[in-house]
């Protein structure tokens, strides 16, 4: 029996063939956790096993080749739209010490062994050097699933991955074209190698060029025009795959243009949003898992016994790869005075070698020494392709345990807010129009603290009159949309449609119910040359009956696409008892939208917030303009684009911030601010009208 089924082997059926690695993908995980074997290796050991090197379960179809280069890409786009922009731009000195480092020192160590101790010629020394100076992320999704993806040291492995990669693909495309003229013997060898660089950096300039200013504009103009959430993911597939494509037609590898192209969109997908979890799901769950099956179809086990040639270079790259690499790792974090435990974190990551290798073994063995004989020869091809495996397993081992010692010494930033001590956040959505009410829950995500993990609440409330019933059914179909949409960027969410006879009233005993710390709503619809006084008869009776935070919103495009968050602070809104939860609230919008934030208001004010940024948020691109009164607020306009968000936090009548320009603010926002993206804060204001209001007594 067993020789009928062998006789069938391997499988060819390109279904049989999906359906054989989705079992992997499936199975793996539960058969190598209680060995704890990190899920990485795993996904490459059973490629090992399946392929034409193990038992030869499987062919190595073309489905490897297009789902490995497009989970190869998928990584490099992953760790560009999970890094901390504002912290490349800034620390960019750091970046190009690290890149330069990780690059160099592998690269010198190598030459020195594979000229002097393995007696190679000083080409092929050369390409085994770029082999081992570049590195692949194989790692990158064990520090994404521990949330580190913008931790400093794991965007300086990114930063730094990207630039040894780059220098050695450039030194392998000068060392191709010079061998190239050199075996034509072509007199005008000077000519063509000046013609080579100039065409080769005019290639790079255009297509950097080009993805610069046109990708964010397209990308601005589509999602503002389209919310449909798989139009949206297809479009931002369709940009990695065309980054990778041009990228690859002007001579370097498709990885560096997603890569790029992760970057560009980096501010355009927020982390908390619906998108970014698709694209993460897609990834992790097939594309990723795919590659490294397919990597390990490539390794050849048995070029250990059969060749002792083999088997030295093997030992010699995987010592003298991981060795200059740790150099550079634990050198670099000490020198940028980082912390062990970055050095583990860098290490990890920039340790594995895979796709940089593969790229260069491809150009090493069409590059011919003499007739038949090429620069990457049987010997040193196998003992790379080993190489790869023990590297990749070196890289996942190190970076599972640097990651959870990350996580267990990391200070928890769940900041105090409520009386007792304790974060006390629980954030209530009010819900009627269905074209705000996505942009609300967009709100509610983007300010919401992920390490409490808490759901949000949504609230329909609807008047108790003859079309209750039809106004109910349609408020509960409401919610059930918008749960869906929640569960989609993997936030719990309660729902509930009440009746009441007064919303307001409604709507409060709903916040008590559920104790909410605070709440999200949208404005009344103003219609264009509308000019309205107040803000609405329901939102003044609540803003007069809780004196817990309101939030009251009304966006012109998608959260997503906003550049920059101007915040007016009138001059005592630190002595309110909520000023630091409206700080925190914007401050952590402004990081899940990598946009700029600038602070409005007086000095003193100012100085307390910008002591707050440097605490909590150092990360976040945060400035701070001096506004002496508040009449210079009708100055603001000038400074605002389409793309901004005009934050002002008011206060309620009584208390120790409220300023009487404040009865005319309903008016400004309807008139010259109408076209632009509002959200206006009232803090936490806390006393007794909320106490004394109760189910049988009420206001």
């Amino acid at each position: 029996m067993l020789e009928h089924v062998f006789a069938h082997l391997p499988i060819t059926d390109s279904t049989w063939i999906f359906l054989m690695v989705l079992l992997i993908i499936l199975f793996a995980p539960m058969i190598l956790r209680p060995l704890k074997i990190p899920y990485i290796i795993g996904m490459i050991l059973a490629g090992v096993v399946i392929g034409p090197f193990g038992f030869n379960i499987l062919a190595r179809d073309k489905s490897f080749e297009l789902f490995g280069e497009v989970g190869l890409n998928y990584i490099m786009f992953l760790a560009a739209l999970e890094m901390d922009t504002r912290s490349l731009f800034k620390d960019v000195r750091k970046y190009l010490v690290f890149g330069f480092a990780t690059f160099a020192i592998p690269f010198a160590i190598t030459f020195i062994g594979s000229r002097w101790l393995l007696g190679y010629s000083n080409v092929q020394s050369l390409l085994i050097s770029c082999i081992l100076s570049s590195n692949t992320l194989i790692a990158y999704p064990i520090v994404s699933r521990y949330g580190l993806g913008r931790h400093k040291s794991v965007s300086l492995s990114v930063g730094g991955t990207m630039i040894s990669l780059l220098l050695s693909l450039v030194i392998v495309a000068a060392l191709s074209n010079f061998w190239t003229i050199k075996s034509t013997n072509d007199t005008n060898a000077g000519l063509d190698t000046l013609m080579f660089w100039l065409l080769f950096a005019g290639k790079i300039i255009a297509f950097g060029g080009i993805s610069i200013y046109l990708i964010p504009r397209i990308t601005r103009g589509f999602l503002r025009n389209f919310s449909d959430p798989v139009s949206q993911f297809i479009f931002v597939i369709a940009i990695l795959i065309l980054s990778s494509v041009m990228a690859e037609m002007c001579g370097i590898e498709g990885i560096l243009g997603a890569f790029l192209a992760g970057l560009i969109l980096n501010r355009y997908i927020p982390k908390v949003s619906t998108l970014m979890n698709r694209i993460e799901f897609v990834g992790n769950a097939l594309f990723i898992p795919y590659f490294l099956i397919g990597v390990g179809m490539l390794i050849n086990i048995h070029s250990l016994y059969n060749n002792v040639s083999t088997v030295n270079m093997m030992i010699f790259m995987v010592l003298v790869g991981t060795l200059g690499k740790g150099i550079a790792a634990y050198v670099s974090a000490r020198g940028l005075k980082m912390p062990w435990s970055d050095g583990h974190i860098m290490f990890g990551l920039t340790s594995a070698h895979a796709a940089g290798a593969i790229a260069i073994i491809m150009v090493g063995t069409k590059l011919e020494i003499a007739p038949g004989t090429y620069m990457i020869g049987d010997e040193i091809l196998n003992g790379i392709v080993v190489m790869i495996l023990v590297t990749c397993i070196i890289s996942s081992f190190v970076t599972e345990y640097a990651a959870k010692q990350i996580v267990l010494q990391s200070h928890d930033d769940i900041i105090p807010t409520a009386e007792n001590g304790s974060d006390d956040e629980k954030i209530l959505i009010l819900v009627k129009d269905e074209n705000k009410a996505q942009s609300l829950i967009s709100t509610a995500v983007c300010t919401r603290n992920q390490k409490l993990n808490r759901g949000l609440i949504a609230l329909n409330v609807v008047y108790d009159d003859a079309n209750s019933a039809q106004n109910q059914r349609e408020g509960r179909e409401l919610l059930e949309r918008l749960a869906k949409n929640a569960a989609g960027m993997d936030v719990r969410m309660q729902t509930q449609s009440r009746l009441a006879t007064n919303i307001a009233n409604g709507i409060t005993h709903a916040f008590k119910e559920y104790d909410a710390s605070e709440i999200i709503a949208g404005t009344h619809p103003v219609a264009e040359g509308e000019v309205i006084s107040s803000y609405g008869y329901v939102d003044e009776q609540l803003i007069s009956q809780l004196n817990r935070q309101i939030i009251f919103v009304n966006f012109h495009q998608p959260l997503s696409t906003m550049r920059r968050i101007q915040v007016i602070v009138p001059s005592k809104a630190h002595f309110e008892p909520g000023f630091y939860r409206w700080v925190e609230r914007v401050a952590r919008m402004a990081t899940n939208l990598s946009c700029r934030i600038i602070f409005h208001g007086k000095h003193q004010v100012l100085s307390l917030i910008s002591d707050y940024m440097k605490r909590y948020h150092r990360n976040a691109a945060a400035e701070y303009e001096e506004m002496n009164s508040w009449e210079q607020l009708t100055a603001l306009p000038e400074k605002i684009l389409p793309d901004h968000l005009v934050v002002i936090v008011t206060a309620r009548k009584g208390t120790v911030s409220y300023q009487s320009h404040f009865d005319k603010l309903p008016v400004y926002l309807s008139k010259d601010l109408v076209k632009c993206n509002q959200m206006v804060v009232f803090p936490d204001q806390y006393g007794r009208p909320l106490d004394e209001m109760t189910f049988v007594n009420p206001q």
